[in-house]
């Protein structure tokens, strides 16, 4: 179901179309088939288009009937049951009137719309169509939830059925127990027209009552009773800002036809100009699409906060969609741009750094792959320069296993073609084919071998080399090729048996990888750079992300899996290291924990109990001193209402600031909330960097700085959300200042519920 206030409408299921059912046949006990003249006793009633002459019977059961022709009546006592078409009807005793087809039903109705909204009452009058034409306290449930209870119901000359003293609320009006209860909210109103035939229910002279406390006039809040989203305001939103002041925002959703809706938020705020908020969704035959923007003006700071500003046209657009032309073959794009570097935090819209747009057209079948796409990316770091973040475009990727028809094994062959643009930095052009072989076998003693094998031949070209500031990155100007051939033997062994009450598993894994040295120097690399060795990627063919790198020579990597299983608890925990083959330098560089012949120790321990109690730690231990070079651990304990999570991650991998932009850091995240109540809870977060010093967006800091924390109380029911939310940022970033933020979100269910 929605509500509106003016709308009542909910955008989440703007194209929800629910149909109601009836369940199980019945065996009637007679048929009553309307006379011509039914149709035209209620002179006012409004023409309804012409029924299959199947619908237009009213099947009835009963215990006991009895026909009358002195007055034309016909009584059904008893457990009657009528239905016509999709509607139902029970009740203790029924009275039809073969002259004006009224039926008057008592005690103990319960009637069944076309689409599931139950109506009870204790005496009711319906006429041929089963319309509610007078009825006396009257219930009715509407099938997404809401209840509508009222002391009378009365046609009008439209057709439209008169309430009068109503009552409506979308929570539960009993417990667990089945005992009444007080619903958190409800709306009061004196009078209310239920329009059956477009059903919609217009509350009239209303007003919202939440928690007892009557609140805000509702002059003309709305019902849609089949679950359809209709026109009308949203709840507003209530913020204060320290770059913003007082912000308060209200929307407005516009239902423009069943597969297409519209929504319009304005915001307006105390310290600077108003903004305002469209967004658009759309439903096609192919897929869906959805478009947002923002849009104001407002002053535009430099980086360190300083000046005045100039006071610019600033806003944002997000759009995405994805359309499946054919059962193979889909276009998905996403595309997003800001005015400049510090509009969504400004505006509290997002915290994202860079924006990505794509475009990608897919054909997936049970053995192929195809992609064709191109990507551009938005930096809003302010130590970043436009001109320096890549076009991709295109990007082509093909891919096909090949079923061995000889030995059993898989051939998988691919594809790829690469086109980066600058308009500030190098440019890139990138092609390669490549040819891999696996066959797996498993011996008498349950060892598991997978034998690989892979050729790939590449062509590069690139101009502007030098405007890379990282020399191992650049390449050699013009073209250059590049041949790879590469052999793996991997072996798993898993030891299954009893242990401490339940089952364990210990898998040693070894695996062997051979390949001749690769001129990879004189290949630029553009998606190879974020390489640092983990538990993840320690049994990679390639330990290098993308393709632009390929990790030569022959190294043995070894390692443990260790997995226990007891009632109630799980362990699960990996250690491995590899071991290179010849003392040659490599392209990997200190810090990679790579760099030399032996590696880092990498490893994952995770142990839960049940749903309640959760801890992972990822490391990686220096092997000659064994400290840490990286030390992640992330734990939570509690259920969904009440928990603790803390997070904690260190990095310390001595990268060349010359070589990698990746660098060491300290951060700390922890999240509680604690439900004191059935509904009320307490929740908090924070995120805190303690290093030395550390750079964020141009700005040093000093150690064990907080960077965000969040407080807030909320109320969580079946029909009600509120939350009040204490935030601070303690970064100025340009006209993104650093300070306290207050929120205050309200919604209701099924009214004007986002």
């Amino acid at each position: 179901m929605a509500v509106a206030l003016g709308l009542a409408a909910n955008p989440a299921v703007a194209y929800a179309l629910p149909t109601g059912s009836l369940g199980q046949p019945i065996s009637t006990g007679a048929a009553i088939t309307p006379s011509p003249q039914m149709g035209t006793q209620n002179e006012h009633a409004e023409a309804s288009p012409e029924k299959p002459e199947a619908d237009r019977h009213v099947d009835f059961e009963a215990d006991e009937v009895d026909y009358s022709d002195d007055d034309n009546l016909v009584t059904a006592k008893g457990n009657v049951f009528l239905k016509r078409g999709e509607r139902t009807m029970r009740a203790d005793s029924v009275v039809w009137n073969r002259d004006t087809g009224d039926i008057t039903a008592s005690g103990n109705i319960r009637a069944v719309d076309a689409d599931g909204n139950e109506m009870f009452t204790g005496e009711m009058r319906v006429d041929q169509d089963m319309s509610v034409g007078f009825t006396t306290n009257m219930l009715l449930l509407l099938r997404e939830g809401g209840r509508l209870a009222a002391d009378k119901g009365e046609r009008q000359q439209d057709g439209t059925v008169l309430l009068t003293r109503v009552s409506y609320t979308g929570c539960d009006v009993v417990n667990g127990k089945g005992c009444a209860t007080t619903p958190s909210w409800r709306i009061n109103a004196r009078r209310v027209i239920y329009d059956q035939k477009r059903k919609l229910v217009k509350f009239k002279a209303a007003r919202l009552v939440v928690f007892g406390v009557p609140l805000v006039p509702l002059p003309t809040a709305i019902i849609a009773t089949d679950g359809r989203a209709i026109t009308g305001p949203l709840i507003p939103d209530l913020r204060t800002t320290a770059s913003n002041g007082i912000e308060i925002s209200e929307g407005e959703y516009i239902r423009l036809a069943d597969d297409k809706d519209l929504t319009l938020k304005g915001y307006v705020f105390s310290k600077v100009n108003p903004m305002l908020q469209v967004n658009y969704r759309q439903l096609t035959d192919l897929g869906a699409f959805q478009m947002t923007g923002y849009v104001t003006r407002s002053a535009v700071l430099a980086a360190n906060g300083t000046g005045s500003g100039t006071t610019e046209l600033r806003g944002y657009i997000d759009a995405n969609g994805k359309f499946q032309l054919s059962p193979e073959w889909s276009v998905t794009f996403s595309g997003r741009l800001a005015s400049d570097r510090t509009f969504l935090q400004r505006y509290y819209i997002n915290n994202d750094d860079l924006l990505r747009s794509t475009i990608n057209v897919e054909h997936i079948d049970k053995n192929s792959y195809f992609s064709l796409s191109g990507w551009a990316f938005q930096t809003l770091r302010t130590d970043e320069q436009q001109g320096s973040v890549p076009i991709a475009l295109p990007v082509l990727d093909y891919r096909r296993r090949i079923a061995d028809p000889w030995l059993g094994g898989q051939f998988e062959i691919e594809a790829n073609t690469l086109a980066i643009t600058r308009t500030a930095g190098q440019d890139t052009q990138r092609a390669f084919t490549s040819a891999q072989y696996s066959l797996r076998r498993t011996t008498p003693w349950g060892q598991q071998f997978t034998f690989t094998g892979l050729a790939r031949a590449d062509a590069y070209h690139s101009t502007d080399n030098a405007l890379t500031t990282t020399s191992i990155y650049q390449g050699l100007p013009g073209w250059q090729t590049r041949g790879v051939v590469l052999g793996a033997v991997d072996m798993t062994w898993p030891l299954v048996g009893e242990a401490f009450g339940g089952t364990q598993v210990i898998t040693p894994h070894v695996q062997v990888v051979a390949a001749p040295s690769t001129p990879n120097l004189s290949i630029p690399n553009e998606d190879s750079r974020a390489i640092e060795l983990e538990d993840d990627n320690l049994f990679s063919l390639n330990r290098f992300p993308g393709h632009d790198r390929i990790e030569d020579g022959t190294r043995v990597t070894y390692g443990l899996e260790w997995r226990l299983d007891v009632p109630r608890w799980s362990i699960n925990a990996n250690i491995g290291q590899s071991y290179r083959m010849t003392s040659k330098p490599t392209l990997l560089p200190d810090g990679t924990g790579l760099s030399g012949r032996m590696s880092d120790i990498v490893g994952r321990t995770e142990i839960r109990y049940r749903d309640l109690f959760k801890i992972t730690h990822r490391y990686r231990l220096d092997k000659d001193t064994m400290g840490f070079r990286r030390n992640e651990i992330d734990a939570a304990v509690g259920s969904n209402r009440t928990y603790f999570e803390v997070g904690y991650v260190k990095l310390n991998r001595h990268f060349d600031s010359g070589i990698e932009d990746l660098q060491d850091s300290t951060e700390a995240r922890a999240s509680v909330r604690a439900a004191f109540t059935r509904y009320w809870s307490v929740f908090g977060s924070g995120i805190f960097d303690i290093n030395d010093k550390s750079v964020v967006n141009g700005v040093t800091l000093d150690k064990f700085q907080p960077l965000r924390t969040r407080v807030g109380l909320s109320y969580n029911s079946d029909c009600l959300e509120f939350d009040l939310t204490w935030r601070r940022d303690y970064v100025t970033i340009g006209d993104v200042a650093r300070g306290s933020s207050f929120e205050l979100h309200f919604s209701l269910k099924n009214l004007g519920f986002r």
